[in-house]
């Protein structure tokens, strides 16, 4: 199904004399297809396409959800980029945040990116995760700076614009394409008073848009909110009140990427005369490079080792740790829960939340946050204090972004539903024809030429969860076998079976996690004579050729049979269904395993287990729900 946004109206620096042929119009389309970051927040990836070309721009992650049972990181399907890896010219970063770089070191292990353009903090973040990965050689690295341009293959070209974000080296992208010029934001608020004084490029977009733009892309985050964004410069009086009111131990808490933060805390220790000690592998990573760069100018004599703190007075010592939106392996969190080996909160301790909650992290940070405080920290949080402000823009920021570039398409991202209709809603307001505004699905295919845009198409979107190892992808089955088990818990039964169908031993049946009126023993009472009716009736249905000297069994067929009469017994006794493991014993003689579903090799070596000299074999464990 394909859904036209034509343009209504030319504009001069847009006019187009007349409809091109289906023909020319075929040969000059460029494709964008967002994989992630429409419809929330994280793992920003968007491919720009053209004819054989690829261009992708950022790949991101995000955070798992609280029904993902031992996921760590959430990625983008890519299923698309795996099936026109040959395409593939290069990659856009924007700057190097999580959720636009965290990607990147796993896509690598399943193709490669012949060379990946960004700024150089983002770069440097980005080495250290290649190199840990093992993937550093399947890319070239190369960093960049304001207004330089690069070349991806024939059709694209992209020039670096300065914008101003919580982290520093961040980039609006102006991506050169056959059929006309896309800007796409980045994340992107407007401070007048950066940091690190490097101001919004404001010019050079203005140039672009005076030229002509087909299409801006732009971050929709705070597109709910009236007014402009805070600058970055407007927390340091708040935060230097709250240095100043600290008696005891200082911990401050923010994201380690936000390194203009990171920056004023440092500033503030210093002027408060407090040594820092930083707690957290990603803030250790993120100050090392930013101080490497030059983008955080602090002297070695600030910070202090974790195992000095003991000797630092309390009024003395700040603890600058990762945690801040309550992730459970964070150090404030560990500490929270008791299990930090080096630090324990103490009565007199002031804790200072220097960020807020992103969507779908709130009830880890006050979680955290009751811990702290009823173990005696004075915690400081929340809106009023004035302890943070957002990277992203406010609705004026938008429309001035809107009115420099005056596009003739526009598409909103890097947002939830609400966040993209209401800036499609401003950009309406600034003149963007409503016909020629496209509100996206991660997968969608948008087919753009020089005087049309249109949804057409769609490719293969979702997400891919990877685990707390980081070293393979959980399948969606595997998340619904956990999440059933969280739910109702399980039924597991063991036994030994000998080649003659008998029951060596008793079965064992144990419940765990479910809810159930009787008692552990009376559900073996109740059980067990199932389990073993079961093995003495099926196993007769599972011996091939009985009459032969080495009849054959199939060990698979006994388990599948075993687990359907468990759970027609626990459909009777409980109100819902389980899931059931089985895990059969085998204890073989004299009788031939080598039937169909049994993968044992007649030549292995008998497996001693103390002194019977009989070899078992543990068949896999089947789930059944």
């Amino acid at each position: 199904m394909s859904r036209t946004i034509s343009r209504s109206r030319p504009s001069k620096t847009n006019q187009v004399d007349k409809k091109p042929s289906p023909k020319q119009s075929d040969s000059k389309t460029l494709k964008i297809i967002p994989l992630g970051g429409l419809h929330e927040i994280g793992k920003n990836t968007c491919v720009f396409e053209y004819d054989d070309e690829i261009v992708l721009l950022d790949a991101g992650l995000s955070f798992p959800t609280e029904g993902m049972h031992g996921v760590n990181i959430v990625l983008p399907d890519i299923t698309y980029l795996k099936e026109n890896q040959h395409k593939i010219k290069g990659m856009i970063v924007t700057h190097g945040h999580e959720d636009h770089i965290g990607g990147i070191a796993f896509h690598l292990k399943q193709f490669n990116i012949p060379v990946i353009h960004g700024p150089r903090l983002a770069m440097a973040l980005l080495e250290g995760k290649l190199e840990e990965a093992g993937v550093r050689d399947r890319t070239v690295i190369h960093t960049v700076g304001p207004r330089d341009i690069v070349q991806f293959g024939k059709h694209f070209k992209a020039q670096y614009i300065r914008n101003t974000h919580s982290m520093a080296d961040s980039f609006t992208m102006a991506i050169e394409t056959p059929v006309g010029t896309i800007i796409h934001s980045g994340d992107f608020k407007v401070d007048h008073t950066p940091v690190d004084g490097e101001f919004f490029d404001f010019q050079k977009i203005a140039e672009y848009g005076e030229k002509g733009v087909l299409c801006l892309i732009s971050d929709s985050t705070n597109a709910e909110i009236p007014g402009n964004t805070p600058s970055e410069r407007a927390v340091f009086p708040n935060l230097d009140r709250e240095f100043n009111d600290a008696q005891g131990r200082l911990f401050v808490t923010t994201f380690a990427s936000s390194v203009h933060r990171v920056s004023m805390l440092l500033e503030l220790a210093q002027k408060h005369k407090r040594d820092v000690f930083v707690v957290g592998r990603s803030m250790l990573n993120v100050i090392a490079h930013a101080r490497n760069l030059g983008y955080i100018n602090a002297p070695d004599s600030l910070f202090k080792p974790l195992n000095m703190l003991k000797q630092c007075p309390d009024e003395k010592a700040m603890i600058l740790t990762t945690g801040s939106q309550g992730e459970p392996m964070a150090a404030l969190t560990r500490i929270a829960n008791h299990s930090h080996r080096q630090i324990r909160i103490q009565k007199g301790d002031t804790v200072i939340f220097s960020s807020n909650p992103i969507p779908g992290n709130t009830i880890s940070v006050v979680n955290t946050i009751d811990k702290l405080m009823q173990q005696g920290a004075r915690v400081m949080y929340g809106k009023g204090k004035g302890l943070h402000v957002s990277g992203h823009g406010y609705q004026e920021d938008h429309k001035l972004m809107l009115a420099l570039t005056r596009p003739k398409f526009f598409i909103p991202v890097h947002g939830e539903h609400r966040m993209l209709v209401k800036h499609a809603e401003m950009a309406q307001q600034s003149g963007v024809e409503a016909g020629n505004i496209a509100i996206l699905n991660n997968g969608d295919v948008v087919k753009i030429t020089s005087d049309s845009m249109k949804v057409d198409g769609k490719v293969t979107a979702g997400i891919e969860l990877v685990d707390a190892s980081r070293t393979g992808i959980v399948e969606h089955a595997v998340l619904k076998e956990r999440q059933q088990l969280a739910e109702d818990g399980i039924i597991t039964v063991s036994a030994t079976v000998n080649g003659q169908g008998e029951l060596l031993g008793e079965p064992a049946v144990n419940l765990r996690g479910v809810v159930t009126t009787k008692t552990q023993e009376q559900w073996e009472r109740s059980a067990i004579p199932v389990v073993k009716k079961s093995v003495r009736d099926r196993f007769k249905e599972v011996v091939e050729n009985p009459d032969s000297q080495r009849p054959t069994v199939n060990w698979t067929g006994l388990q599948s049979r075993l687990e359907e009469d468990l759970r027609r017994f626990i459909r009777r006794e409980l109100p819902k269904q389980y899931p059931v493991a089985v895990l059969m014993l085998q204890h073989v003689d004299s009788v031939d395993t080598s039937a169909k579903g049994d993968n044992s090799d007649p030549s292995e070596p008998i497996k001693r287990n103390g002194s019977d000299g009989r070899r078992r074999r543990s068949l896999s464990t089947a789930s059944a729900s």
